[in-house]
C-alpha cells in the first residue's frame, strides 16, 4: 500500500518480493491490466510499500533509468519464471539476472525514531544498482531452492496473470488469492448457476436483457 497523491493499493502477496516485482507488469493479453511501474512516483511508491527502502527515503537519484533497469529485471524474472512452469526458454534472462544479483544491497542499520524507538534506516543512500539486487538475490534464491521452486504456481483466475508460491497444505493453492480471485471466481459460478439454472416448471430460464 502507498500514501499520498496518485498512491496505488499494491499487493504483496505472491509469498516472495521478485514475484511480487512481476505482478506489476501489464500482462499481454489479459484484459484490465496495465502497466503499474509506469513512472519514477510510482516506483518509488512500490519500493517503500516492496519495504525494499523504509518509508521517508529520500530517492534524490531515482530517475527514469530506474524505471528501465526496473523493467528489464522484471522481464527477466518473469521468463524465467514462465520458464520454470512449462514455457519458453528464457535466453540470455539468467545472465542478466545474474549480474544484477552480483551487487551490493545496501546494507540496513537500526536507529532512533522520533518516539525514541529503533526504526530501521540504510547505511548509504540507496542505489539503483543496489535496489536491483536485493530482488535478483531474491530471485536466484527462489530459482536455486528445490522446494520454492516446486510451489512455483499460476494463478488460474480467467483475468489473471499472477504467479505465486503455493505454500497451502498439499500444495492445492488455485489462486494468487482467495480473497480476489477467488472470490471473482465464486461470484461468477453462483450467478452462471442462478441465471442458467433449469427452471423448476419449465426450460432453462432466459437471461434478462442487461444482464452480465
Amino acid at each position: 500500500m502507498a500514501a499520498g497523491r496518485g498512491a496505488r493499493m499494491w499487493r504483496f502477496d505472491a509469498g516472495r518480493i521478485c514475484l511480487d516485482l512481476v505482478a506489476t507488469e501489464r500482462a499481454g493479453g489479459v484484459p484490465g491490466t496495465c502497466e503499474q511501474l509506469d513512472g519514477t512516483a510510482h516506483l518509488a511508491q512500490w519500493l517503500t510499500a516492496a519495504r525494499l527502502v523504509p518509508p521517508g527515503t529520500e530517492l534524490t537519484a531515482l530517475d527514469d533509468t530506474w524505471v528501465v533497469r526496473f523493467h528489464e529485471l522484471r522481464s527477466s524474472v518473469s521468463r524465467l519464471m514462465i520458464a520454470q512452469l512449462g514455457g519458453p526458454e528464457a535466453d540470455g534472462a539468467l545472465e542478466r539476472l545474474n549480474s544484477l544479483a552480483a551487487g551490493a544491497p545496501p546494507g540496513p542499520r537500526a536507529v532512533r525514531g522520533a518516539d525514541g524507538g529503533l526504526v530501521r534506516a540504510l547505511s548509504t543512500a540507496p542505489d539503483c544498482a543496489g535496489l536491483l539486487a536485493v530482488v535478483a538475490r531474491d530471485a536466484v534464491d527462489l530459482l536455486t531452492d528445490p522446494v520454492a521452486r516446486a510451489a512455483l504456481r499460476r494463478c488460474q483466475g480467467e483475468a489473471c496473470h499472477r504467479l505465486y508460491l503455493d505454500t497451502s497444505r498439499g500444495g492445492r493453492r488455485r489462486w494468487c488469492s482467495g480473497e480476489v480471485c477467488g472470490n471473482r471466481e465464486r461470484v461468477a459460478r453462483h450467478r452462471r448457476r442462478t441465471l442458467g439454472a433449469p427452471d423448476a416448471c419449465g426450460p432453462e430460464k432466459e437471461i434478462p436483457p442487461g444482464v452480465e
